[in-house]
């Protein structure tokens, strides 16, 4: 059968310290031997549980007491949330360099060593080229456990009530894997209020939702442009690669120039996908060590920084026309509150990517390190804030909750994975939820600027 047939079918079956953010890392990672000791490296590759471990005990526990209020009086009224799709399959790039190296190894490794065996006795490639980064099961799970545990978060919103009113509006992503992270986030609800008698619409919105791709300035001088990541190429060619490339050259006894960085990243992502999608501590995860796996992730987080991040002025700006659309409704739904009518948009949920979310919260001011990342000061960051396996998990999700705290006084909070972070620029003692003027007055010059026509404009000097 298709894959792609049996991804719909799964859906059908389905839904019938430093910004003020803290990441829990208490899971004895040796004593589980069902979790790779090097998961909290796998970038944009790694789950959601390893941002927030306690979530591997029970999937939907809450904390509210990590909502900090500054006077009982502060009752929330809105939410916007900018979720990444849920976990996915390997798109056919990376499917083609994991079949690849695969073949190597069937076709030239030796050695005695079980997890060597294993892959050559056992494991099979499975995954395929038309998989193409579709949503697996995995990743519908992730959402829908995600929409029970906001609705526990901030039940006054987020309600049946609130959603058979039409209060809750859903937009996505034209890609399969968003729109259907989108559905499983809406059977989340559903199924949690048993609603069978009505169903809930979403809008399908691009230029939002996948802003860089209609942003010409980043596609010429960024994406397309081959000289644009000269800083990931010059790391992958260097010292600290070519360790991790001829370490795995040698467990699995083949010659040194038959594993180059590509080869290495599709045995990473091996492992990473694996535990991923079927929480498999795979055999390929013993061709790395903890310190090749910083290497790895280190390399990742330099194409981010360059491709989505800090690198150039243009990947944030492209998404000037997303933090515009989220702050009119800010503004929108404070002045309805302010005047006593109904809110009409209590709850916004919009499901992208992680092209998505980082560009966003680079122009918010998010993660940046003092300086670049660069191919030469990998030894210098090992505790640099922009680490994407903390930032851009599958499900990753930046929410902004508007409160009403009395006497005209509203309040701004963000939380990025359900941890309150502090907004950039910000220093008072209640920055975790700091007056919504005083981050309006943050952001004057985006909000004044940040203008997408006129950034996105090929002729536009680069910065």
């Amino acid at each position: 059968m298709p894959v792609v047939l049996w991804i719909n079918i799964v859906v059908f079956i389905t839904i019938s310290t430093s910004f003020g953010i803290c990441f829990r890392d208490y899971v004895n990672y040796e004593d589980n031997l069902d979790i790779p000791a090097i998961a909290k490296y796998f970038t944009t590759k790694g789950r959601y549980e390893e941002v927030n471990p306690h979530l591997i005990k029970d999937i939907l526990a809450v904390n509210t007491s990590i909502l900090p209020l500054p006077s009982a009086q502060c009752q929330p009224f809105h939410l916007t949330a900018i979720i990444r799709h849920g976990t996915r399959y390997p798109t056919s790039k990376n499917a083609k360099k994991m079949q690849k190296l695969y073949e190597l190894v069937m076709s030239s490794a030796s050695g005695k060593e079980s997890w060597l065996r294993e892959i050559k006795s056992k494991w099979r490639m499975w995954y395929t080229e038309d998989m193409d980064g579709r949503l697996v099961q995995k990743g519908v799970e992730d959402h829908k456990h995600l929409a029970i545990r906001l609705s526990k978060l901030f039940p006054s919103l987020i309600s049946e009530e609130k959603l058979r009113g039409g209060f809750i509006k859903f937009m996505t992503s034209s890609k399969h894997r968003c729109v259907n992270s989108t559905l499983s986030f809406k059977a989340g609800l559903t199924e949690l209020w048993a609603i069978t008698d009505k169903e809930f619409d979403h809008e399908v919105n691009d230029a939002l939702m996948r802003f860089f791709d209609h942003c010409t300035r980043f596609v010429q001088e960024v994406d397309q442009n081959p000289t644009a990541l000269s800083e990931v190429d010059k790391f992958r060619q260097g010292p600290e690669m070519r360790r991790v490339t001829e370490k795995i050259a040698d467990s699995l006894r083949v010659p040194y120039n038959t594993i180059d960085d590509d080869m290495a990243e599709a045995a990473f992502y091996l492992c990473a996908y694996e535990f991923a999608i079927k929480t498999v501590n795979s055999p390929w995860c013993q061709l790395f060590d903890e310190v090749d796996a910083q290497v790895m992730e280190y390399a990742n987080d330099l194409k981010q920084f360059w491709k989505r991040g800090y690198g150039y002025d243009i990947n944030s700006k492209s998404s000037c026309i997303l933090f515009h659309d989220v702050f009119s409704r800010l503004n929108r739904t404070a002045v309805e509150n302010k005047s006593g009518q109904q809110v009409t948009e209590a709850v916004t949920v919009q499901v992208g990517h992680a092209e998505t979310l980082l560009p966003l919260l680079t122009l918010l001011g998010f993660f940046k390190n003092n300086g670049s990342i660069t191919s030469t000061n990998y030894a210098t960051q090992t505790q640099r804030s922009f680490r994407t396996s903390h930032m851009l998990p599958y499900a990753a999700n930046l929410l902004l909750v508007l409160y009403d705290c009395g006497a005209g006084e509203l309040r701004l909070q963000a939380l990025l994975n359900e941890n309150p972070v502090t907004f950039p620029g910000l220093s008072d003692q209640q920055a975790s939820m700091p007056l919504y003027e005083d981050v309006k007055e943050n952001y004057r010059e985006l909000l004044q600027g940040c203008d997408f026509e006129t950034e996105c404009q090929l002729f536009k000097s680069p910065a």
